[in-house]
């Protein structure tokens, strides 16, 4: 447990609890909103070749999921850490924020 909050950089198993609860509910409204959102764009299977549909699908999931990681986080009474975590995650893909 010990390995895990100092690689998570928890200060409390409670927080390395709630951090991973953040995590697994992200992950998973961020695939299930997918679906909504490429409806709404009338992109489905039937429209796409399935060699299209799921890279784009996999392509919209990512932005939702890093807009959802603040929102959950937030609401988890975890902002500093998410927020934290966020901008190290941009930072590697080049996108600086102050």
């Amino acid at each position: 447990m010990q390995k895990l909050m100092t690689l998570f950089k928890a200060d409390s198993p409670w927080q390395l609890i709630v951090i991973f609860t953040v995590f697994s509910v992200t992950g998973s409204a961020s695939v299930i909103l997918a679906e909504p959102v490429l409806q709404f764009f009338g992109i489905t299977t039937d429209t796409l070749s399935p060699w299209i549909f799921w890279p784009l699908r996999i392509l919209i999931i990512f932005p939702i999921y890093q807009c959802l990681l603040i929102v959950v986080g937030t609401l988890a009474g975890q902002f500093t850490y998410f927020w934290r975590f966020e901008k190290k995650f941009l930072r590697r893909l080049g996108i600086r924020l102050p």
